[in-house]
């Protein structure tokens, strides 16, 4: 968990678990990032209710696009498209 207080390591740490496209693991690598913050500051940071961070990032959570930026900017993380390699087939 300690690792995951440097910015570089988290990022690695959300970048692979997001080329699983599995949700429930995106969800569980955020939780872990903001449990190694610590929620009360991340929720703080984010300028989230604690109950709001902990049900956008449970099981079940859904968090919107806005609730994720915040939460990955307080703990100074932000996301990022880059091209997949896959050529796209005109429409």
């Amino acid at each position: 968990m300690e690792s995951l207080l440097d910015p570089e390591e988290a990022a690695a740490y959300i970048d692979a678990v997001m080329e699983l496209e599995d949700r429930a693991a995106l969800l569980l690598a955020l939780r872990q990032v903001a449990k190694a913050h610590g929620m009360a500051e991340v929720a703080r940071n984010a300028a989230l209710g604690e109950k709001t961070l902990f049900k956008s990032l449970s099981d079940d959570g859904n968090p919107t696009l806005e609730t994720m930026n915040r939460i990955l900017h307080s703990v100074g993380l932000r996301l990022s498209v880059v091209a997949s390699g896959l050529k796209s087939n005109p429409a």
